[in-house]
């Protein structure tokens, strides 16, 4: 294999975070490929040539008939068998925010004994009901086998949806939390969970719940968009932080953002 892994960051109808997604791959390390969804199904591109799969955020299908419904309903017809092969193979796939609701309503996440078909949990209008577009905190779980969080524990991304809150039975629940796969909630300031207090949870997610994994912890979704904070700059309070880090003799050339290390992790998976 390469020294740098390929990802296959999907694109078309609606998706919108495609090339901001590419991009903060290759910063990470990788070698990204956007790849219109047409050219998954007809086979044109072969997954076999990737280790790494990015469902996007975005309106997929304009987000018509619920978010990532439309997109999760042709993909499962039509490229179905293939998902499963690549999952099998040992790869890794991440949803993020309208890639996350496409997730959950293929089936591949939770994944519960190896069920990647069917659904049991979903993402369902804000209880504010209006689009959030914020910074929130995240509470990462070190317990959770998820390959793209290994090592983080807090960490501060973006947010922008419109139906971004987890739902689903206290089974299920239950089981999520149990077997770790919880992988992240939204927290305050502090680090401490929101315990359901708007905006710290913009949309009144259950348990505040803003990403999970299946069991192999290779299969990743999450709300809030690491993508979107690739650069220092991202960050709202970027002057006020530059310019205490000059005064304090700070790093001429700043470490990585929380956003990009998150896709670090998905390479050093396969090295």
């Amino acid at each position: 294999m390469s020294n740098r892994i390929n990802a296959l960051v999907l694109c078309g109808y609606g998706l919108n975070c495609d090339i901001e997604t590419a991009h903060a791959l290759e910063l990470a390390g990788a070698k990204a490929r956007r790849v219109h969804i047409n050219s998954v199904i007809d086979g044109s591109v072969d997954l076999a040539d990737f280790q790494l799969m990015v469902f996007v955020g975005g309106f997929s299908w304009g987000d018509d008939h619920g978010a990532g419904v439309i997109q999760a309903v042709r993909m499962k017809k039509n490229a179905g068998e293939k998902l499963l092969k690549f999952v099998q193979d040992g790869n890794l796939v991440l949803g993020i925010c309208n890639g996350f609701q496409t997730l959950v309503n293929l089936g591949l996440l939770p994944g519960f004994d190896g069920d990647y078909g069917g659904r049991s949990v979903a993402l369902t209008f804000n209880d504010c009901g209006n689009f959030r577009d914020d910074w929130v905190h995240l509470q990462v779980n070190g317990s959770a086998p998820c390959v793209f969080t290994k090592g983080l524990a807090h960490m501060e991304l973006p947010v922008r949806h419109g139906e971004g809150k987890f739902i689903t039975d206290e089974g299920v629940l239950n089981r999520l939390i149990r077997e770790n796969q919880v992988v992240c909630r939204y927290a305050g300031p502090d680090g401490a969970p929101a315990d359901g207090r708007f905006p710290d949870n913009p949309n009144g997610s259950i348990h505040d719940i803003a990403g999970i994994c299946d069991p192999t912890g290779r299969i990743f979704g999450l709300m809030p968009h690491p993508e979107a904070f690739n650069h220092p700059t991202n960050y709202p309070d970027w002057p006020r932080r530059k310019a205490f880090d000059s005064r304090s003799g700070g790093e001429a050339k700043p470490p990585p953002t929380m956003g990009i290390r998150l896709f670090q992790q998905a390479i050093n998976y396969f090295m």
